[in-house]
């Protein structure tokens, strides 16, 4: 991996005491940030950790020589230095003067994303968690340019917070091609994500430190269209995504569902379970656990659908243990596949309630994909995600065809509370003799008794 950081550039904007001090550090290139409060000692924050700079305290003439060489504080109290990745945070006080600072080490790290080289690769949309500080912005940064580079994609990143492409009107090099859309306020975030897509026509969208409900809609509406996402949010794994009410919508949202008695007692559950509401906007999520160490989700659905049923499943770790060598470890995980094979030959009274799924699904495949194959299915979708419906048909192995235009349509497929509501669709159905079918909620177990009574 190679590393740009441009280090001097902001070296050369602190007090000279402070300058000299690093310009002589054993470990200046692992310094991650530095910080300035007023009447206190500078202090450095390397990989290692803290420690003090200098045994002079910050004045009021110190902090002013180092805002007066940088561009203006934006309403979000960031600065940046032209053409670089560094930023300048400022603390001020209740008469809004400047009292601290907080200077953070941009880095381009070129090469820092070999261990996912082949996800990049799968078309899938991916998010990527972490803590505060841990890298992410940097991991995007160079999936963008690896992406726009070469694998020749249509690129636009979505730079809220001149993070990912540096303080200038000129885009730093470490995003290669990619464009780059600046964001003028952090509330206007989502507008411009949706603008990006209107009017620029890009396969990929990165858009750094979603966290907002509107950001969340944004995202979905853009994945609907088919564009491709990169994105990152705060949190440590996916068990934090799901028990978060704002972002739990990337993948796929979290509702109750309450069960009748016959089938709480087949599954072996309470009545009220948790349940996911919908296909995830993000299909693969990477936990950055730390700088050398990444636990790969490949199916979100999957995974999210196991942890919602208490079960444990393998995931896959991948670990950059030399420069040059990556480790690709799986510990319980299981993909559908197998559970597919081991649901042939096994009793269903043996198997947890997740197994049982797969046996039923793999005793719908064997009695009806072949009679729905034969036919034409063609689907009318009404008021449920396409997503949705690929999903469920995926699952169940038939060959289908969504299409917009009612007339064509074999059967329509809703929800019976938007149904009930249009009476227009009712009487073109009966006109052209198209059987509608109505599910009282989205799951996949009634979607499958739908496709029983049409065979």
């Amino acid at each position: 991996m190679n590393t740009d950081n441009d280090l001097e550039k902001l070296l050369q904007n602190l007090p000279f005491f402070i300058q000299q001090y690093l310009h002589q550090h054993p470990y200046k290139n692992e310094l991650i940030e530095i910080v300035l409060d007023l009447g206190r000692r500078p202090e450095a924050r390397f990989s290692h950790g803290p420690e003090y700079l200098s045994q002079k305290i910050i004045s009021w003439q110190d902090l002013d020589y180092i805002t007066q060489r940088l561009s203006k504080f934006s309403s979000e109290n960031r600065a940046g230095i032209e053409r670089t990745l560094h930023r300048i945070s400022c603390i001020r006080n209740r008469q809004f003067l400047i009292n601290g600072l907080t200077c953070r080490v941009g880095r381009a790290v070129f090469g820092t994303i070999s261990v996912i080289r082949d996800l990049l690769e799968s078309e899938k949309s991916i998010l990527i968690l972490g803590r505060p500080g841990v890298g992410k912005t940097t991991i995007i940064r160079e999936i963008g340019r690896v992406l726009a580079d070469e694998m020749e994609k249509r690129v636009i990143i979505i730079d809220t917070s001149n993070e990912i492409a540096g303080d200038s009107d000129i885009p730093h090099f470490g995003i290669g091609r990619a464009r780059r859309m600046q964001v003028s306020q952090t509330e206007f975030q989502h507008q411009v994500m949706i603008e990006a897509v209107e009017n620029h026509m890009p396969q990929v969208i990165i858009i750094d430190e979603i966290g907002t409900d509107l950001e969340v809609l944004a995202a979905r509406t853009i994945a609907e269209k088919g564009v491709k996402l990169v994105g990152t949010t705060h949190g440590n794994c996916l068990e934090n995504l799901i028990k978060n009410p704002s972002l739990a919508e990337l993948i796929g949202g979290i509702k109750y569902v309450t069960l009748s008695d016959e089938e709480a007692k087949r599954r072996g559950t309470q009545k009220s379970i948790l349940e996911r509401k919908a296909y995830p906007t993000f299909e693969l999520v990477i936990e950055i656990n730390n700088s050398n160490s990444w636990t790969i989700h490949e199916d979100v659905a999957y995974s999210v659908d196991l942890f919602l049923r208490n079960n444990s499943g393998k995931e896959q770790i991948r670990q950059i243990l030399l420069p040059e060598k990556v480790q690709i470890k799986c510990q319980n995980y299981y993909p559908y596949s197998s559970f597919l094979l081991k649901s042939i030959k096994t009793s269903s009274q043996n198997l947890i309630p997740s197994e049982r799924i797969w046996t039923e699904i793999n005793e719908f495949n064997r009695k009806y994909s072949g009679k729905l194959t034969s036919k034409n299915l063609i689907i009318y979708a009404y008021s449920i995600s396409n997503n949705f419906i690929k999903e469920a048909m995926d699952k169940v192995n038939i060959r289908f065809v969504l299409t917009t235009d009612i007339k064509k349509a074999s059967l329509i497929i809703g929800l019976k509370k938007h149904l009930i509501t249009n009476l227009k669709l009712k009487k073109l159905a009966q006109q052209k003799n198209i059987p509608i079918y109505s599910l009282n909620q989205l799951s996949i177990y009634q979607f499958m008794k739908v496709l029983q009574n049409f065979s």
